[in-house]
């Protein structure tokens, strides 16, 4: 079943018009609703005042930039955020998705590009909301409900974004599996991903910087070559 598209709410903050203008013209002949940002400290207050359901934010706009905005509605939203980059700024791919972006675009780019890559988040967000996810998964001290989409670790509710989750659910209810990157790539972003597999791994470092310590039975391992691997000590789930 494809997404309802009507009412879909796209935030883009690019201080650039044409940027403004040209994906503006794609997105309504798709039925999306666009919100203009022209810097950083508006594109916090647009996704403060109006909830757009994805944000697109350029790395180098004035006053707050791309990171410093990705952070701040990190610190209390999950809403899907995909960074526009300039062509070689490696570092702040990395950095943008190691602050919790769910994807980035290089620029210069089509904007059939950036088109194709919102489709795949809401279609994505149309099958969370649409599926049974009457799941709820317990491993030693790990408590993953889908139901709710909460992660919790001894009890405490930890934040985690959506495609965190995703994966620790992926990775969890198939214990001693091993998943390539490209397997996650395409089951959790829900695309074909044009770019490399480093999204994946910015993605678990995250997941373990959050979760994983020596105290508990179960740990993510990193396959070399190949991906991930959720082992747990014998027991140890619910």
């Amino acid at each position: 079943m494809e997404e309802n598209r009507s009412g879909y709410r796209i935030l883009v903050a690019d201080d650039d018009p044409n940027v403004h203008q040209s994906l503006n013209a794609y997105f309504r002949r798709e039925g999306y609703q666009m919100i203009s940002a022209y810097d950083g400290n508006q594109a916090v207050e647009q996704v403060r005042r109006l909830r757009p359901d994805i944000a697109i934010l350029d790395i180098m706009m004035p006053g707050m930039d791309g990171l410093m905005v990705c952070r701040e509605v990190r610190k209390e939203s999950s809403l899907p955020i995909i960074m526009l980059t300039a062509k070689g700024e490696e570092f702040d791919k990395l950095l943008g998705l190691e602050m919790g972006a769910d994807d980035y675009i290089t620029k210069p780019f089509s904007p059939r590009e950036v088109l194709a890559r919102i489709k795949a988040v809401l279609r994505r967000m149309h099958e969370l909301n649409t599926e049974d996810k009457s799941a709820h998964l317990v491993v030693g001290n790990l408590d993953i409900d889908m139901n709710a989409f909460t992660v919790k670790l001894d009890g405490q509710l930890v934040p985690c974004t959506p495609k965190e989750t995703e994966i620790l659910w992926t990775l969890a209810s198939n214990p001693g599996m091993v998943f390539s990157r490209e397997h996650l790539l395409q089951s959790i972003w829900g695309y074909d991903f044009l770019g490399d597999t480093r999204a994946v791994d910015s993605h678990i470092k995250r997941i373990r910087a959050k979760l994983c310590n020596e105290g508990n039975s179960w740990d993510i391992k990193t396959v070399w070559g190949i991906g991930y691997r959720f082992e747990v000590e014998e027991g140890a789930r619910a």
